[in-house]
């Protein structure tokens, strides 16, 4: 335990400095004309959850530090006053509640340092293969911060059962339930951007629809968690554990294969089977469904987490044939996988040559040759002149126009603006 304090606090350490690289490299480092309003959600994505990471980290950091000082060094910072039969034995002013106050300050942006690069992984690729501008660019943006903000402010619905004051608890509820708005500012931007779009079906596209429909799902069950009332009948039941999968575990998922399948091309030269994709794709969104959505009644019922024989507590006895269905479907979705892996590696060496923009996305990436060269482009890095989701364009010759298009170049007048 000591050594893996020690090796918490040298990755602590590690994940500040490429926070910090990061987000000094997005403000200093964009291209000509690349203004912050004409970055992709990708990077903002990004970029917002390195700020997350430079301002939550820290405080994981003090937490194991002072761990170890308590493990090492003789100090009692969790450790509390002992007792023994009434009599005081040891007095040691600590509290073993301050580590959890610490952890869950990291705890909970650390729900959205996973999820919200997987976020903007699905509005890039929603775009473009839907061949529409994103719906709300800003809105988007503004949204992703007010997360991050909001997630700073709800760590104690982790611990309602800790004692704490209802007062604060109705604090953390108002903070928690305020979440639920920039959420649902996204899913309606996902949503009306799909709406009546020429969608490309593409392995990747369905995975980004499955990681919304993660985070629909997902997120209404955090509503029951999030208020102190009902939360404390399913606190550490199946309940969370299906909630927590859903919505962050599954969606961030979902988010990595979409980007896999979206940019492979860009990465490798090569396209992915995609026969072989739309298997893995419904293999394993069945597989998630069938595994957590059950999930939700045992842990009703009271089925505690991590317990692996539910039938040795008295009353629990009928759960036992949903947990054997839990069981078929995350076996099966662990094979789905092994799908994905073959695909990866056999579309790596053998898949289709790619050309060099697949999906007509107008990002700069996909303006660089196929064939990867020192600095990606061999000549000029390219100029941006536009933001990066025009598509469908009226008047236009194709439905996409790239950044690195001036607005003198295009057809008529009413091709410029960019929302």
């Amino acid at each position: 335990m000591t050594l893996w304090l020690v090796s918490m606090v040298l990755f602590i350490g590690s994940a500040l400095l490429g926070g910090i690289n990061y987000v000094v490299t997005v403000l200093n480092l964009r291209t000509k004309g690349m203004s912050m309003t004409r970055l992709p959600l990708t990077v903002w994505a990004f970029t917002i959850t390195a700020i997350l990471g430079i301002l939550s980290f820290p405080v994981l950091f003090a937490a194991a530090l002072l761990l170890l000082f308590d493990r090492s060094f003789g100090t009692s910072f969790y450790l509390s006053d002992i007792y023994i039969n009434g009599a005081p034995l040891h007095y040691s002013g600590g509290s073993p509640i301050l580590f959890q106050h610490l952890f869950w300050f990291l705890g909970h942006p650390e729900v959205y340092i996973v999820l919200l690069p997987a976020l903007g992984l699905a509005s890039e690729i929603i775009s473009t293969q839907s061949r529409k501008p994103i719906f709300g660019y800003k809105a988007m943006i503004g949204s992703m911060l007010v997360i991050a903000f909001l997630s700073f402010v709800v760590w104690g619905h982790h611990m309602f059962i800790t004692g704490m004051n209802p007062f604060l608890g109705s604090v953390f509820v108002f903070t928690t339930l305020l979440v639920a708005i920039p959420s649902a500012v996204k899913v309606f931007n996902y949503l009306a951007t799909l709406w009546k779009a020429n969608i490309v079906y593409s392995p990747a596209i369905l995975f980004a629809i499955g990681l919304v429909s993660f985070f629909i799902s997902g997120g209404l069950t955090g509503i029951i968690l999030g208020d102190s009332a009902l939360d404390i009948n399913v606190h550490d039941t199946y309940f969370v554990v299906a909630h927590f999968h859903i919505v962050m575990g599954s969606s961030a998922i979902f988010g990595m294969f979409a980007g896999i399948y979206h940019w492979f091309p860009r990465m490798f030269g090569r396209m992915m089977n995609r026969k072989l994709g739309y298997l893995h794709f419904w293999l394993t969104i069945l597989s998630v469904y069938g595994t957590f959505f059950p999930m939700h009644f045992i842990g009703l019922a009271g089925v505690p987490r991590r317990y692996y024989a539910n039938t040795a507590y008295e009353g629990f006895s009928g759960i036992i044939n949903i947990n054997s269905l839990i069981s078929v479907f995350a076996i099966l979705g662990a094979f789905a996988q092994l799908i994905f892996v073959i695909n990866f590696f056999y579309s790596m060496y053998r898949g289709k040559k790619a050309v060099q923009n697949p999906w007509k996305s107008n990002t700069l990436e996909w303006t660089a040759p196929v064939e990867h060269v020192h600095g990606n482009w061999p000549g000029e890095i390219p100029t941006v002149y536009r933001w990066p989701y025009d598509y469908g364009k009226p008047g236009a010759e194709d439905d996409f126009i790239p950044q690195t298009v001036p607005y003198s170049q295009t057809k008529s007048s009413n091709l410029e603006g960019e929302e």
